[in-house]
């Protein structure tokens, strides 16, 4: 008795597929556009800015020394500077959309992005 045929691999391909075209639709037009970005350093809040105003933010640690730098420019945050060896936050992409975060784990930086956008119920339970 066969277990696998070619028609369950075609099925496979083609939900994989249509799961990824959802995907890539949902991230592309359901995303909110982020206002401003909250930087954290070791879990405590160090600020909110705007992504309206281009600028470069420097990160201090407890210590008061600099260990990232943040910039804003074009709506985006990305971050161009950090002390750590591996400066992988440095390779991350830039980030625009509520959600989506910078994260430089030997600094203990966190960048994210808000937006004040209200919203919106999916349904209503009684």
């Amino acid at each position: 008795m066969k277990r696998f045929s070619k028609k369950d691999l075609k099925f496979l391909i083609l939900l994989f597929l249509l799961l990824g075209m959802m995907f890539l639709f949902r991230y592309f037009f359901f995303k909110t556009p982020g206002d401003s970005v909250t930087v954290e350093v070791d879990g405590v809040s160090v600020g909110t800015w705007s992504l309206k105003e281009e600028q470069e933010i420097p990160i201090k640690n407890s210590d008061g020394r600099v260990t990232n730098t943040l910039k804003i420019e074009n709506g985006t945050a990305k971050m161009i500077d950090a002390s750590c060896p591996d400066h992988l936050c440095m390779n991350q992409k830039a980030v625009s959309r509520e959600g989506e975060t910078i994260v430089c784990l030997p600094n203990k930086v966190v960048v994210s992005v808000q937006s004040k956008k209200e919203k919106e119920l999916d349904a209503v339970a009684r």
